[in-house]
């Protein structure tokens, strides 16, 4: 064998002690674990989707200090709110918790989105219904249950809802104010470290005459209120998001996009769609959701007619009805609709949700 000069044996000790720095280089480039986005739903009835702008003012908030890395999660489209924000949703005007809850129609929507938080304001339209409140707060934990079968870890912020005061329930007040009592006892008795249950009070220092447009549903004032509430118990959950296992990126060759040629929407109308919401004795709910099917407009005006009804209460739009003759206006925040866009308004009416009546729509 032939034996090793002094001047190999001191290449071989450079050639080493450079593999071990390479090899120590190339171990500081691994890509660090990535902390996926939070996915946040918001769960109620028309206060939260019809348009609930307390969401956008939320969503902007958060990214404005810095709590990009969120997913607001929903079935339901945003609906327009003068900003541009992450607008999916569960908010489905008209919608009883107890209802939800009967029907098990949550687990599907979780199915759907799989969200990590859950922000719910749902109730309002129970107590409007007269629903008990041992038979809201079974709904609510019914909810609750649903949600860990989802995610174990879901955490839930539950809100003491805002006050109402229709012109048509002037008990309403005083069973908002009841229900709101008994929600705190009611989380304390859910609550657990892996899934806490926090109660957010949206209904301390909420006022129906300032902070709403119509007893029940906030203006921009009660909007910016519920964005407040919801914001310091919301920031609170967000470091303990979940992450994702580290990836090393694979290299792709660049691609040159095909210009596509911009098309503009074609001239046309809106479409109008009813359904039937809710239903008791002697009583209905009902949705109508207006689509903007051509250019961009700035108002719109829906019409029907309601043999042997008549409506009672409605909200986001101004609605009147003149013997079976029913006319709905857009409200002032829902009028202007780009291509595709949508807008939902709801009432309450005498007698039955069917026949379903047939909705005209026109634009201006």
């Amino acid at each position: 064998m032939r034996r090793m000069t002094h001047g190999s044996t001191s290449v071989l000790t450079v050639l080493v002690a450079m593999a071990a720095t390479l090899g120590f280089l190339l171990a500081g480039t691994a890509v660090p674990a990535q902390a996926a986005a939070t996915r946040i739903m918001a769960l109620g009835d028309s206060i939260t989707g019809s348009p609930g702008c307390w969401r956008a003012l939320l969503w902007s908030r958060l990214a404005n200090t810095g709590q990009t890395n969120v997913d607001f999660v929903g079935t339901l489209p945003p609906q327009g709110c003068g900003i541009a924000y992450d607008g999916e949703n569960e908010g489905h005007g008209g919608a009883l918790v107890t209802s939800v809850a009967d029907q098990n129609q949550l687990p599907g929507w979780l199915s759907a989105t799989r969200p990590d938080i859950v922000l719910m304001h749902f109730g309002t339209n129970d107590v409007w219904s007269n629903r008990p409140t041992a038979t809201i707060l079974a709904a609510y934990g019914k909810l609750v249950d649903q949600m860990r079968t989802s995610n174990p870890d879901t955490k839930i912020l539950v809100a003491k809802i805002i006050p109402m005061n229709p012109s048509t329930c002037a008990e309403c007040g005083q069973r908002t104010s009841a229900l709101n009592a008994a929600i705190p006892g009611w989380a304390a008795t859910k609550t657990t470290a892996r899934s806490p249950v926090v109660v957010v009070d949206q209904w301390t220092g909420f006022s129906t005459a300032t902070d709403t447009y119509d007893g029940v549903h906030p203006n921009a004032s009660g909007d910016q209120k519920m964005a407040d509430r919801w914001f310091p118990a919301l920031t609170a959950l967000l470091d303990g998001g979940p992450t994702v296992p580290p990836v090393t990126p694979t290299p792709t060759p660049p691609v040159t996009p095909t210009p596509t040629p911009t098309v503009p929407p074609p001239a046309g109308g809106c479409t109008a769609v009813y359904k039937t919401t809710n239903q008791w004795s002697g009583g209905f709910q009902g949705e109508v959701t207006v689509k903007n099917a051509g250019a961009a407009i700035t108002g719109w005006t829906t019409s029907w007619t309601f043999t042997g009804r008549q409506i009672s209460q409605a909200w986001n739009a101004t609605l009147t009805q003149t013997g079976a003759a029913v006319t709905a206006r857009n409200a002032a925040w829902n009028g202007s609709l780009a291509s595709g866009a949508t807008a939902t308004f709801g009432f309450i009416s005498s007698g039955t949700g069917s026949p379903d009546p047939q909705v005209s729509c026109t634009t201006g």
